[in-house]
């Protein structure tokens, strides 16, 4: 247990600054500076830590293992850069996220995609991750599009291109904003 809670607090300090100096690229120091904090939280740090694999998710895990995770469900609610913080699950209406959460959303795809596949991480893996999880969260139109189109030019065209607050802003007015009109 003690190897897996130094490993786990690793993991989590990791993915962390690797969203920071994502974050911070496109303007948004402070959404990087404050990003995932609840994973320190009892709740989420001990499942966290129980279900470590280092491979992937330890939520992943959890929902394997048990069929749900107490920590994934503390954190969607308390993390607005998680699509399933803007569902409204009763309506069945899912808002558009707004343009900071967003591109803090695509840091943190970005991030724990280089922080579970290491050395071997490729900007399409992000991509090729969405495609696949990515249409399961109860997400709109726009924010798909969102996403898929920022993810796409990721892969094709790498993270000078896509993490920098005229790209990011340029496709969330395009795709989202011009939608609501």
């Amino acid at each position: 247990m003690k190897s897996k809670f130094f490993k786990h607090l690793a993991m989590v300090t990791k993915h962390r600054f690797k969203v920071f100096v994502l974050c911070t690229k496109c303007g948004l120091f402070w959404r990087g500076l404050v990003h995932d904090l609840s994973k320190y939280s009892p709740t989420e740090f001990f499942e966290s830590v129980k279900y470590y694999t280092g491979k992937y998710s330890p939520i992943a895990e959890c929902r394997n293992q048990t069929g749900y995770s107490k920590a994934w469900l503390h954190h969607k609610g308390r993390n607005k850069h998680h699509v399933e913080y803007w569902y409204d699950r009763e309506n069945k209406e899912q808002m558009n996220i707004p343009y900071k959460y967003a591109v803090e959303c695509v840091c943190d795809k970005i991030a724990a995609t280089k922080c579970y596949k290491g050395k071997d991480y490729k900007p399409e893996m992000v991509l090729k991750h969405w495609q696949k999880y990515g249409h399961l969260a109860p997400t709109n139109d726009n924010m798909k599009n969102f996403f898929t189109t920022v993810f796409s030019d990721l892969a094709q065209h790498g993270e000078k291109y896509v993490l920098n607050k005229r790209y990011l802003k340029a496709k969330y007015n395009l795709i989202v904003l011009n939608s609501e009109k």
